[in-house]
C-alpha cells in the first residue's frame, strides 16, 4: 500500500496532466512557490468560490460583498501592526543551507507525539475490540501518559516562548528536543530571527519621489478601511458583515507542500462587525456555521477539528483554526477570530478621522468589535482534491484513477458521447449537449473506445456521462453512467435535465447549512 507521502506526489502529478494546477512559467523552469490553474483548475476554483459566496450573501441578509484594490495607502499596514509585527520566526540549517520556521519545525515534533499515541490506541483497539474503552487507555497506559508528557512538557515551553516572543527559547527547544534537518539530518543551527512577511514595491516615478506601498498580505484591512462606506450606502446596522475574494501575497520563506503555503494566494474572508460585548456570542456562531459549510460537502466530518491558538495574535481576544486531514497531517484551512475593535481603532488613531458607529437603537457611538472568518481558497482546493482522489482497484484487475468531487465542485458536470462516430449519432449527441449546455458545464468527446473515455472523465471528477447509441434514435434514451458507483441506467433524453440538476443543485447544498 502506498504511503501518504507517495499518494501526495502522485495527486501532484495528476494535477499537471489533467489541467488542474501548472508549475507557474515552467518553460523558464518555474518560480517557487506560485502555481497557475489550469482549464480544469479554474473551474474548480471558481465552483469553491460560488459555493462560499452564496452561502456568505444569500444565507445571511445583513451580509453584503465588496472587491477592495490589492495596493492601499502605506500607513493602512502601519497601522494594521503588519509593518512591525508581521514576522516569522526562522532558522537555518548550516549543512543543508535550508531555512526553516522554528515554529513549525517544533509543531511538527510536537505532531509525532500525537501519531505515536494514535498508533498506541489503535493497536490497542484491535487488541481489545469492542471492549476498547479509548478514554480509559489513555488516562492509564503507562507508554501513553510518558508520550503525552513529554508532548505536554514542550508544548508548555514553546507557547510561552511564543508569547515572550523568545527567540533564544525557541532555538533551545529545537536543540533540546534534538530536532534536525529533515534534509542533512544533522542539529547545526543557527540562531532564530525574524523575518518580515511583506513584499513591498515603488509606486510612481523616481523623479516625482516614488512611494514606497506593499502588496497587500491579507484582504482583511481593505474591508475595514470601507466599513462605514458600506454601512452608510447599505443602511446597515450593527450586527452586519462584509466578505470579499481576493489575492493576497506573503513573502513566505518556507513555502512548501505544493500550493497548501504559496507567495502569492486567495483568500475569502468575511469580517462581521458587532457590538462591544457581543463578539463571543457570534464568535460561537461562527465556529459552528463555518464547520458545518465544510462538512456539508460530505468529505468526511472525521476529517475536520478545530485547534485553539496557543498564541493569539496582537489584535484577538479569541482565535481557532478549522483544520483538515491533509497527507501531511491536519492543517488549517480556515481561521475564525474575535479582532476585538483593534483594526477599527487603530484606523482612526492613524487617519486622524471619526470612523465610529452611531447606533441609533442606544443613541451613542461606538467602536464595533470584528469577527473574522478567513479561508483560503487554494488550501481549501487542495483539501477537496486531496479527499477525493483514489485509485481504485475494480474487479478483473482492472483500476482507475478517479476524482470524488461533489458534484456541486466538479469542473465538469456531464460527458455527452455518441458511441460511434457516424450514423447520426454525433449530431444527436450535440443536439443533447446544446440543451443542456445553458445549465451545466458540459463536455463532449467522441474519441477512442467508450471505457477509455469513462476512464478520462473519472480522472478529472466529471459525476455523469451520457452515451448516445444507436437505440436513441428510435426510443429517445440514453445510457447515464455515474462516477462514483459507475452504474448505468436508461432514461429519457427529456428527463437528463431534472436527473442532473437535483444531483448538482448547489440549493441543496446550500439548504443543509440552515437545517
Amino acid at each position: 500500500m502506498a504511503s501518504q507521502d507517495e499518494v501526495f506526489k502522485k495527486l501532484v502529478a495528476h494535477c499537471k496532466e489533467y489541467g488542474f494546477v501548472f508549475p507557474s512559467s515552467e518553460i523558464y523552469d518555474g518560480l517557487a512557490a506560485v502555481y497557475d490553474y489550469g482549464q480544469m483548475g479554474v473551474e474548480l476554483k471558481n465552483n469553491i468560490k460560488k459555493y462560499w459566496w452564496d452561502s456568505m450573501t444569500l444565507l445571511h441578509e445583513n451580509v453584503v460583498g465588496i472587491d477592495a484594490a490589492i495596493f492601499m495607502h502605506p500607513t493602512t499596514w502601519k497601522a494594521s501592526g503588519h509593518v512591525d509585527a508581521f514576522n516569522d520566526p526562522l532558522i537555518d540549517n548550516k549543512d543543508s543551507k535550508k531555512r526553516y520556521r522554528a515554529d513549525v519545525l517544533i509543531e511538527d515534533y510536537l505532531a509525532k507525539y500525537d501519531e505515536k499515541i494514535g498508533k498506541e490506541c489503535d493497536k490497542a483497539a484491535k487488541r481489545f475490540g469492542e471492549n476498547f474503552d479509548k478514554e480509559m487507555y489513555l488516562k492509564t497506559n503507562p507508554r501513553v501518559l510518558e508520550y503525552a508528557k513529554k508532548r505536554d512538557d514542550v508544548h508548555a515551553r514553546f507557547v510561552k516562548a511564543l508569547e515572550d516572543n523568545n527567540l533564544e527559547e525557541l532555538r533551545q527547544i529545537i536543540v533540546d528536543c534534538e530536532i534536525v534537518c529533515p534534509i542533512s539530518g544533522t542539529k547545526n543551527w543557527t540562531e532564530v530571527r525574524q523575518f518580515n512577511l511583506m513584499f513591498s514595491t515603488d509606486m510612481g516615478s523616481t523623479a516625482d519621489g516614488a512611494t514606497k506601498i506593499y502588496l497587500r498580505p491579507e484582504t482583511a484591512q481593505g474591508i475595514f478601511v470601507n466599513y462605514l462606506n458600506v454601512q452608510k450606502t447599505g443602511r446597515m446596522k450593527i450586527p452586519f458583515g462584509i466578505c470579499q475574494i481576493g489575492k493576497a501575497f506573503r513573502n513566505e520563506i518556507v513555502a512548501r507542500q505544493f500550493i497548501f503555503r504559496m507567495r502569492e494566494f486567495e483568500q475569502m474572508e468575511m469580517q462581521f462587525f458587532v457590538r462591544p460585548g457581543d463578539e463571543m456570542k457570534w464568535f460561537d456562531y461562527w465556529k459552528q456555521f463555518r464547520l458545518k459549510w465544510h462538512k456539508a460537502l460530505g468529505l468526511g466530518d472525521e476529517k475536520y477539528r478545530f485547534h485553539d491558538h496557543d498564541k493569539l495574535a496582537h489584535y484577538a481576544n479569541a482565535a481557532t483554526d478549522i483544520e483538515f486531514q491533509m497527507p501531511f497531517g491536519f492543517k488549517e484551512v480556515e481561521g475564525i477570530h474575535s479582532r476585538t475593535d483593534f483594526d477599527l481603532t487603530s484606523h482612526e488613531k492613524y487617519c486622524g478621522k471619526n470612523i465610529k458607529y452611531f447606533d441609533p437603537e442606544l443613541n451613542e457611538s461606538y467602536t464595533p468589535y470584528v469577527i473574522e472568518t478567513s479561508i483560503g481558497v487554494d488550501r481549501m482546493f487542495l483539501s477537496v482534491l486531496c479527499s477525493a482522489y483514489e485509485e481504485e482497484q475494480l474487479e478483473g484487475g482492472e483500476s482507475r484513477v478517479v476524482l470524488h468531487l461533489p458534484a456541486v465542485l466538479a469542473p465538469v458536470k456531464v460527458c455527452i458521447m455518441p458511441l460511434v462516430k457516424k450514423d447520426g449519432l454525433p449530431e444527436k449527441a450535440r443536439e443533447i449537449m446544446n440543451d443542456l449546455k445553458f445549465d451545466f458545464r458540459c463536455a463532449y468527446d467522441e474519441k477512442d473506445s467508450i471505457g477509455k473515455r469513462y476512464r478520462r472523465q473519472d480522472a478529472v471528477g466529471t459525476p455523469f456521462c451520457i452515451t448516445v447509441d444507436h437505440d436513441t434514435l428510435n426510443d429517445g434514451c440514453v445510457t447515464i453512467r455515474h462516477r462514483d458507483s459507475m452504474e448505468q441506467e436508461r432514461v429519457k433524453i427529456e428527463e437528463l435535465r431534472g436527473i442532473l440538476s437535483h444531483a448538482i443543485d448547489a440549493k441543496q447544498l446550500l439548504k443543509k447549512l440552515m437545517d
